[in-house]
């Protein structure tokens, strides 16, 4: 198994390199999706405009939300490829008026090297690449000449294939080591081990109880060193247990990020930022016996300076363009 240097165990108690600063990773911290795409699995076609795009990032910020991810390709299972030219035309202008509002890290999900370049330049902070820096050999370099934060996911295939390949004869192991072998792609790109966050993955190449299995077990992954970040969101697996469509699975995906905190995760993508930052508040306050603690998770900002996302005091987020 490739494991980071031993600084980084232990590393939801670290501060995530990004562009700009570092985030720091002592309170579990909230990524507001906002899909650009017409057919994402639970919010296709609902942001077609910059200024609904906007109220959104707004909604999610006045929620608790520490960073936004924004996304131009939907990688659900089946999900067409989109033009590079196209992901790039989604992306960029909706990242470029939230940079010019508002002090926030900014993610980038995208396979895409070019794509990932466009919205650096827009003023993206982290690249977050669904593949784990397999599908486009140069992203990491990418990533890594512009001083971005990473993350790094799990995924067999690409979003065409992956449902034929979720086969592991031992989870979690399979699991460690392949994320092991992505951390050091980004590695060996250049980029430096306190900018790599991992995600395992969940949906992606994995049947629904290999999910929940997952989540179960997170705390195997910290033998990997790195700090951990999940994207139960609204997702099938939560559908197989709930019996309800995307939009009736609020509850559920607060409940598996509750759970994955207590498995050792420090970030949490998510749709429905309010749900999710009240479970974890309960989650932290739970783990330490400190109602205070619990508090202490909620993110928003009730005065004078808002949205500066958690960054090290001094560091501003946004970059030079």
């Amino acid at each position: 198994m490739n494991r980071a240097p031993s600084r980084w165990d232990g590393a939801q108690g670290r501060g995530w390199r990004i562009r700009g600063g570092v985030l720091p990773l002592d309170r579990p911290l909230v990524m507001g999706i906002l899909n650009l795409t017409p057919d994402s699995f639970s919010d296709g076609g609902e942001l077609p405009t910059v200024d609904r795009v906007l109220q959104r990032a707004e909604r999610h910020l006045d929620e608790g939300a520490a960073l936004l991810d924004f996304g131009g390709e939907s990688t659900r299972p089946g999900a067409d490829e989109v033009p590079e030219a196209e992901e790039i035309r989604r992306v960029v202008p909706a990242i470029e008026a939230v940079a010019r509002r508002w002090t926030v890290p900014i993610s980038i999900d995208t396979r895409r090297s070019e794509v990932a370049r466009a919205a650096l330049d827009a003023g993206a902070h982290i690249v977050n690449d669904v593949s784990g820096f397999d599908f486009d050999p140069e992203l990491a370099g990418v990533t890594a000449r512009a001083g971005a934060g990473a993350v790094v996911m799990h995924m067999r295939g690409t979003p065409q294939t992956m449902t034929s390949r979720a086969e592991y004869p031992s989870l979690m192991e399979d699991l460690a080591r392949e994320l092991g072998e992505a951390a050091r792609r980004g590695l060996d790109a250049g980029l430096p081990p306190e900018a790599i966050v991992l995600d395992p993955g969940l949906g992606f190449a994995k049947t629904a109880s290999q999910s929940l299995q997952i989540i179960r077990d997170l705390a195997d992954l910290s033998e990997l060193g790195y700090p951990l970040l999940v994207g139960p969101s609204r997702k099938s697996f939560l559908g197989e247990v709930l019996d309800r469509p995307p939009a009736g699975r609020v509850t559920g995906t607060a409940v598996a990020c509750a759970l994955a905190l207590l498995g050792g995760a420090r970030i949490f993508r998510v749709h429905d930022v309010r749900a999710t930052l009240e479970a974890l508040q309960v989650a932290t306050a739970i783990r330490t016996a400190d109602p205070q603690e619990g508090r202490g998770v909620n993110q928003r900002a009730d005065s004078g300076e808002r949205h500066r996302g958690g960054l090290t005091p001094g560091r501003k987020a946004r970059t030079t363009r």
